[in-house]
């Protein structure tokens, strides 16, 4: 393998304790050949600007963006992809000189689990979705791609359920209070959780009599499992957790400032002696660059 220049890259975020990326992607680099280094940047809300200003500065390859800046890193920016646009969230920044361009690439990790390596066909199935910030936005767009049926969006707050309805294509996704999320979980070929809940044992849907042929999937990796998965697949569900989406959309992450394809399978091994050595003691929020 040739060396190629060293280049940094990291994630910005705040609090920012506790992140796999670094040892995902420092073992990409290595895999690959390349002398780059991933860091990780505590960064407070009022100094956004200036870390952005930063990767300008210094020559970063790019950056993830995750909690709370994903949504206010958008007008810092120089232009945004179509999904980080009709997500309204970037949690990936591309430095093209002193361009900065952003995209969302949990769409994509999201996806490409699914459609590969969930084994369930859901072309045409309704599904829903709980929770209402921005990885559920990713999820509804993502789900537009896979081309489902109706989808439902769940939430606390009704309002913010409709918002992200809103963003799909009109007729494509509804709102739906919270009080109604087991009625229509029983009904859905698909459910997915983008909320925290399960993360200190809650089950965010109890009691729901879960049927083989569901999909089930949870945004959480840490702890690997939660009450939700554990009852799905005690029901004869599929469910999965969301350490495979978080290694997809890290690895969409990677092409974009690399240009190289990613070594996925040596990326996934390292999340998964990651997570080993913590013993699942660390619970980051949702998709970990996506929320």
């Amino acid at each position: 393998m040739t060396r190629s220049a060293s280049r940094f890259v990291g994630v910005l975020g705040w609090p920012l304790e506790h992140t796999l990326s670094p040892v995902i992607h420092n073992v990409a680099f290595r895999a690959v050949g390349l002398d780059w280094t991933y860091l990780a940047f505590p960064v407070p809300p009022e100094r956004l600007p200036d870390a952005i200003a930063g990767l300008r500065a210094l020559g970063s390859a790019g950056a993830n963006v995750t909690m709370p800046h994903k949504q206010a890193v958008i007008p810092l920016l120089d232009d945004v992809s179509g999904d980080a646009r009709a997500v309204g969230a970037v949690n990936t920044i591309e430095c093209l000189g002193d361009r900065l361009i952003g995209h969302n690439t949990d769409v994509d990790g999201f996806r490409e689990f699914v459609s590969k390596e969930s084994g369930v066909a859901v072309t045409g199935t309704s599904c829903v979705v709980l929770g209402a910030g921005g990885a559920a936005r990713a999820i509804v767009r993502a789900l537009e791609e896979l081309d489902v049926g109706e989808v439902s969006v769940v939430a606390r707050r009704e309002e913010a359920a409709e918002e992200v309805a809103g963003s799909a294509h009109p007729g494509f996704a509804r709102a739906a209070p919270w009080e109604s999320a087991q009625a229509i979980a029983e009904d859905s070929g698909v459910i997915v959780n983008c909320t925290p809940l399960g993360m200190r044992g809650e089950d965010v849907l109890p009691g729901v009599p879960f049927h083989e042929g569901q999909l089930v999937l949870d945004l959480i990796y840490q702890p690997p499992t939660t009450p939700l998965l554990d009852n799905a697949r005690a029901a004869g569900a599929v469910a999965w957790g969301g350490l495979g989406m978080l290694v997809l959309q890290a690895a969409a992450s990677f092409g974009i400032w690399t240009g190289q394809d990613p070594p996925t399978d040596v990326m996934s091994a390292a999340a998964v002696r990651a997570i080993g050595l913590t013993g699942g003691a660390h619970m980051p929020k949702e998709l970990e660059h996506g929320a």
